[in-house]
């Protein structure tokens, strides 16, 4: 069974970059077998796609993020990485990364996820 791991820093200036990797096990994501996507859930508000990368290595992005943010895989070290550039306080959130069956929706359904890290953006 996949499982995923995030890792990244706990704390982030105003206006710099945000840099998270997640780490996965149980599968190779080299395989076609699910999409990888990045999720956040704010303080006292639900969960949120911000992005993904497809079975067919196409990158795609919410519209409340593009432009700011970039997914990648790294299939030499079997890791994806989330960049969100130029953060403010509304960027404080929990972040999972999360992996979708090829089959399903990777915008809507995300049925492996990793437990989260925190990130808080404070000067």
């Amino acid at each position: 069974q996949v499982q995923l791991r995030e890792s990244g820093p706990g704390v982030v200036k105003p206006s710099q970059t945000l840099s998270l990797t997640c780490t996965v096990s149980g599968t190779s994501i080299r395989e076609k077998d699910y999409h990888w996507s990045w999720l956040r859930q704010p303080p006292g508000k639900g969960l949120e796609w911000l992005g993904g990368i497809s079975i067919t290595t196409i990158d795609y992005y919410s519209r409340s993020f593009k432009g700011r943010t970039a997914i990648s895989k790294d299939t030499t070290k079997n890791q994806f990485t989330l960049t969100l550039d130029s953060v403010t306080p509304e960027d404080t959130a929990v972040y999972y990364c999360a992996a979708t069956p090829a089959s399903l929706s990777f915008r809507l359904e995300w049925p492996y996820r990793g437990q989260g890290t925190q990130v808080t953006v404070s000067s």
